[in-house]
């Protein structure tokens, strides 16, 4: 039996159901199942890690796509339209190419500034082209820290 990849929270905050997410993309797990990860009310910048070992295929200041030695793509979106705010408030880490592994600082991201424009900072951790149904996590609406483990990667 081999052991399942665990993917881990990008950063601190309260994980919640994809169904949660304000965006029909996210919510209806058109891209793929996974979670998405709230940050804390009083989060000001906060360091936005890589879930999982792998290499860097996509990166925006927004968002990050990972590809697992599985083949699996892990995408990691930071708040929601926040691709409006053409990287204001955003600082990247990590560039295309890289070879990263779980827990390495890839982007930086002002929490505080993303709720001050009107828009959701909660951070969608999805499993690119998975069903929708394809995860499940033992710390929904839990409170986690960065590097706490999520859930594994779908078979």
């Amino acid at each position: 039996m081999t052991e399942r990849t665990m993917l881990l929270s990008p950063l601190a905050g309260t994980v919640r159901p994809l169904a949660e997410v304000p965006d029909p993309v996210f919510s209806q797990g058109m891209v793929g199942g996974g979670v998405t990860v709230e940050p804390v009310d009083d989060a000001g910048t906060v360091q936005v890690c890589a879930p999982v070992d792998g290499k860097v295929v996509k990166v925006h200041p927004h968002a990050f796509v990972l590809l697992h030695e599985s083949g699996t793509g892990v995408l990691v979106h930071i708040g929601i339209d926040t691709v409006s705010l053409k990287g204001r408030g955003f600082t990247v880490h990590a560039q295309q190419g890289d070879t990263v592994s779980a827990g390495d600082l890839m982007v930086e991201a002002d929490v505080a500034a993303i709720r001050a424009e009107g828009l959701s900072a909660t951070c969608p951790v999805v499993i690119l082209d998975s069903a929708a149904d394809s995860v499940t996590s033992e710390v929904l609406g839990e409170t986690v820290d960065a590097g706490r483990p999520l859930f594994a990667l779908p078979l």
